[in-house]
């Protein structure tokens, strides 16, 4: 059993080893692929059932310190964990609810963006600063975004010395509740770009300034995106949790886009926790269901949808699970990922393929039965949902032969971010919490730039240049 914490090693196999510092600090790996521990620390059975009678934050602690190793002492870490989640209005930070017989959400909206980004995030920023308050020096940190990771990333950054914050949403894509949620703070560190362009866009942007290996070294460049392995890090935690509560194997539905949440509960599996089976729940933009469907990995179209989050064709973390389905096997997914940038399609081998479907399966749902189940939930309990829970519960009753196992349904945002789509199911006006009630007051502060990289990375230049 491996108790220590492993180096962290690229998915593409052409990087050097890393410590978990050096990872939240650089994001992606300098040879373009995602970092990923060299070995999986393993749990117990009798670890995982003893988190059931801890605190959330505990848990969270125990896991990460199996990743951190040197870079934080298990003190540093909980000082951190403990101040990140005294921000949430629940204290059980991801609580499960049970709303048909052996069928759970398990809230993760209860951070200060009312998105499960905020799960994640909150630890994050305060490790980031941490890690670069011991190392010295500044930091540009871009954040691609299509909806909830930017405002999430604003709320952990935000105001924090030796950071500059650059984030690209794309125009005119996401709720008024996001946006606003982005461009109404008053931080001298944080830069909003809105790019026209979808999602897809602004993550091919980030990825650019990334490669352009002048620039970021020069600035110090790192991504707070779910690429950066302390996000899934920390995501997986609430698994782990919610197993230990339910004290047996569930099945996960997850509203998925950029796969990174989805890949938290392959993460916890290799970890030793045991999961029924792993859903992939998408929206109109259901590449991830095709894939799993045909064995073609085929970028098509964006389009626009009522749970704009998920509004995303090339699923980054993707690459994380093409990995471990491969067996590890860094020389073929260096060559398909290099392959798939160019032709935006990639056929899977059968290895590959079989592989995914015996952890993963994957259902798609339009926004007319979207609407369908934000409806239905309301009239049955007066609970209101946000679209992508719905788009989850969708493929939790498709599946509805259970065979005796619990569901749970990961709700990852508040029904107040996406008010309209909300009355228009409902009828019902989802009021933002108190907190947040000053939001449409706000001035905005953003700027519009077309999809194109050049142009962005002249305007973080511009910014950096300035005292």
């Amino acid at each position: 059993m491996i108790e220590t914490c492993p180096p962290l090693i690229s998915t593409r196999g052409r990087a050097p080893q890393a410590s978990f510092a050096d990872v939240l600090l650089a994001g992606l790996a300098p040879d373009g692929g995602l970092y990923l521990p060299q070995a999986w620390p393993q749990f117990s059975a009798a670890q995982i059932s003893g988190f059931a009678n801890r605190p959330y934050n505990d848990v969270a602690c125990e896991i990460l310190n199996r990743f951190a190793g040197d870079s934080f002492t298990r003190d540093e870490l909980s000082a951190d964990i403990d101040s990140a989640y005294a921000t949430f209005d629940d204290p059980r930070i991801a609580p499960l609810v049970e709303i048909e017989p052996d069928l759970f959400l398990m809230e993760l909206f209860h951070g200060p963006t009312l998105a499960f980004k905020d799960v994640a995030m909150q630890v994050l920023g305060r490790l980031f600063a941490r890690a670069l308050a011991k190392r010295g020096g500044r930091a540009t940190v871009v954040c691609a975004t299509s909806g909830d990771t930017g405002s999430a990333a604003i709320a952990a950054l935000g105001g924090l010395p030796n950071i500059q914050l650059f984030v690209l949403h794309p125009k005119d894509r996401v709720s008024d509740v996001q946006r606003r949620q982005m461009t109404t703070c008053e931080h001298s560190n944080v830069h909003n770009i809105a790019l026209e362009g979808t999602f897809d866009d602004t993550q091919a942007i980030v990825k650019g300034l990334f490669a352009a290996s002048d620039f970021a070294g020069a600035v110090n460049l790192t991504a707070v995106n779910s690429i950066n392995f302390a996000r899934i890090a920390a995501q997986c935690v609430y698994y782990f949790t919610a197993t230990a509560r339910l004290g047996r194997a569930a099945t996960f539905v997850v509203p998925t886009g950029n796969f990174g949440d989805v890949f938290a509960g392959e993460a916890a599996m290799r970890m030793g926790m045991p999961i029924a089976k792993l859903v992939i729940a998408t929206n109109a933009n259901d590449i991830l269901a095709r894939t799993l469907r045909d064995g073609v990995y085929a970028v098509g179209a964006v389009q626009p949808s009522l749970s704009p989050s998920m509004d995303i064709q090339v699923a980054s973390n993707f690459e994380r699970a093409l990995f471990e389905a491969s067996g590890r096997d860094t020389a073929w997914l260096n060559n398909a990922m290099q392959a798939f940038a160019r032709e935006q399609r990639l056929t899977l081998p059968d290895n590959v393929l079989l592989a995914l479907r015996a952890r993963y399966s994957a259902l798609a749902c339009s926004d007319e039965q979207t609407l369908d189940i934000v409806r239905r939930v309301h009239t049955q309990s007066g609970r209101l949902i946000d679209p992508h829970t719905a788009v989850g519960l969708h493929a939790a009753y498709q599946m509805k032969e259970r065979n005796g196992e619990p569901t749970v349904v990961l709700a990852t945002a508040h029904p107040a971010k996406f008010p309209a789509a909300v009355e228009q199911a409902t009828g019902a006006v989802a009021h933002l919490p108190a907190r947040l009630a000053g939001l449409h007051a706000g001035a905005e502060k953003f700027i519009v730039l077309r999809n194109d990289k050049a142009l962005v990375r002249a305007y973080i230049e511009a910014k950096l240049a300035r005292p």
